[in-house]
């Protein structure tokens, strides 16, 4: 049974189309497997549909189709999109990634820490944006951190535990940067999570500062 949820503010956000690639991805994973949030955001885009409906209409400029249909084949930066490339190399995750990461570039695994490692995900539309996968031995602890901005954590296999609960398969940990946490992965099985910061992950320790240029 899925426990934690995206907030509200975070689905509003995805229903409207403004929260960043990264982001955006790593809710779309929850949000695919869970209808609590499905009916939430379709909630908020009737809300929207009927705030569009009640605004005075104005007269639009003679440009105006050109303007959208150029936004249409461009990012929210209004650089034109990268073509999808299906059957890219991928990394062996060990489980079957959510068909939302399909068309996702997956990187080779790399070693982080005892236990810890972690690939890279590209996404077709924005190969700028800091979205990962990570896999955590049994028994291991992430590095302790804290946030500039948001961090979202989707687990996809396995579960951790923070100060603030117990974060299972379909969980989603959206943690702000009030929130300073050391994740230990369950003593029964990896963690497997894939995860997005929206801002900057800002490492403790000694250990930490060493790998911080892997996580910008």
């Amino acid at each position: 049974m899925i426990k934690h949820h995206p907030s509200d503010e975070t689905l509003f956000r995805y229903a409207a189309g403004t929260l960043e690639p990264g982001p955006r991805i790593v809710v779309a994973v929850h949000v695919g497997g869970c209808t609590v949030c499905a009916d939430r955001i379709g909630e908020f885009e009737a809300v929207s549909g009927t705030l569009l409906e009640e605004i005075e209409p104005t007269e639009m400029e003679a440009d105006a189709l050109d303007r959208v249909m150029a936004l249409v084949d461009a990012d929210g930066d209004g650089r034109p999109k990268a073509a999808a490339t299906p059957g890219r190399p991928r990394a062996d995750v060990g489980i079957r990634l959510p068909e939302v990461l399909d068309d996702c570039g997956i990187g080779p695994w790399r070693w982080i820490g005892p236990g810890v490692r972690w690939s890279r995900v590209t996404l077709p539309g924005d190969v700028d944006a800091n979205v990962m996968l990570l896999k955590v031995a049994a028994g291991r602890k992430l590095p302790e951190h804290t946030h500039v901005g948001y961090e979202y954590t989707q687990v996809l296999k396995g579960a951790f535990s923070d100060a603030r609960g117990r974060y299972g398969p379909g969980d989603l940990d959206e943690a702000d940067d009030d929130v300073q946490h050391q994740p230990i992965v369950d003593e029964d099985g990896e963690c497997i999570c894939v995860a997005a910061v929206e801002g900057q992950t800002k490492l403790r320790g000694l250990f930490g500062r060493l790998i911080q240029p892997l996580f910008g």
